[in-house]
């Protein structure tokens, strides 16, 4: 009896332990099908954030390109092509300077507008020039050059027929020379940075020949300023009549029209007098028919 009675326990507790496994395994088993669902809903809310990321991804390029695009035009606008044009030199030869003039995107709306002046340079053989002041004891000659002066080198040199020209000390851009006895002719290089931009030759005339010069040149000056003052004048008073009938061109038109009639009252009766005179003119021979025809006509 005792030894069943010792056994019966054990077996209870042996049912115990398996019911307490089995209830164990059942409630690992509810937990894990508790998590599964959630994990899935976790990765499918993962999958939807992909998405959204992606399709704001797609988005931000569409929306930052007309920005882009709006931003290269305002650019655009406010950059305005500039076209520049180049005035006339004012040498035709050796250095000179030009303008050089901007036709768009001048300030103030202006169509034109000069920017800057720079050099400009022409052929560098100037032929033959005049001095710059000169009278019965002295010339005073000058190089091309613009300025400033200083920038230029310049080289005076003496010519001589058939002998190699004479390079003078001067090297200054202005020469004071004296008259001789006989003629001279002078050239001036100048040159920038050791080469000749210009050159420029001058004859020097003796004093005598100075005299026989002028004497033998015409006056024209004065015969000049006399037509242009009589043109003026003319000019000034054909203005003033032309005004004056603008201004009276009522009283200007009924003195013509009186002109006119009085032309043809005239006309009218110069003709008159001519036909008078006609019929007085008349030959004798023809009255002397008329009666002979009234006596016929009475006879009969």
């Amino acid at each position: 009896m005792r030894a069943r009675g010792a056994g019966c326990p054990a077996k209870l507790l042996a049912m115990g332990w398996l019911l307490l496994v089995g209830l164990q395994a059942s409630q690992a088993a509810n937990v894990t099908a508790i998590q599964e669902p959630g994990g899935v809903a976790r990765e499918g809310e993962g999958e939807s954030d992909t998405d959204e990321e992606a399709e704001n991804d797609t988005d931000v390029p569409e929306n930052e390109a007309p920005a882009e695009a709006e931003e290269e035009g305002e650019v655009q606008n406010r950059t305005v092509v500039k076209e520049v044009e180049f005035g006339m030199c004012t040498v035709t030869c050796g250095v000179g300077i030009r303008e050089v003039i901007l036709t768009n995107g001048c300030p103030g709306g202006e169509s034109k507008c000069i920017v800057r002046v720079e050099e400009c340079r022409g052929p560098v053989d100037c032929g033959w020039g005049k001095p710059i002041s000169e009278n019965l004891e002295n010339v005073r000659l000058s190089c091309v050059h613009i300025s400033p002066v200083n920038r230029f080198k310049y080289m005076w040199k003496l010519l001589k027929s058939d002998q190699q020209p004479v390079i003078l000390a001067n090297d200054s851009a202005v020469l004071e020379v004296q008259r001789e006895l006989h003629p001279m002719a002078f050239e001036c290089d100048t040159l920038d940075n050791n080469e000749i931009v210009a050159s420029i030759r001058f004859t020097v005339y003796t004093t005598t020949e100075l005299q026989m010069r002028r004497i033998s040149r015409p006056d024209t000056d004065a015969v000049l300023v006399f037509v242009l003052t009589i043109g003026v004048i003319i000019c000034i008073f054909v203005i003033f009549v032309l005004i004056f009938i603008i201004i009276n061109w009522a009283a200007v038109k009924s003195f013509w029209g009186a002109k006119a009639s009085t032309t043809e009252m005239h006309s009218e009766l110069s003709s008159m007098r001519y036909k008078d005179s006609t019929s007085l003119e008349q030959s004798p021979a023809d009255i002397p028919v008329h009666e002979d025809d009234a006596l016929s006509e009475w006879n009969e």
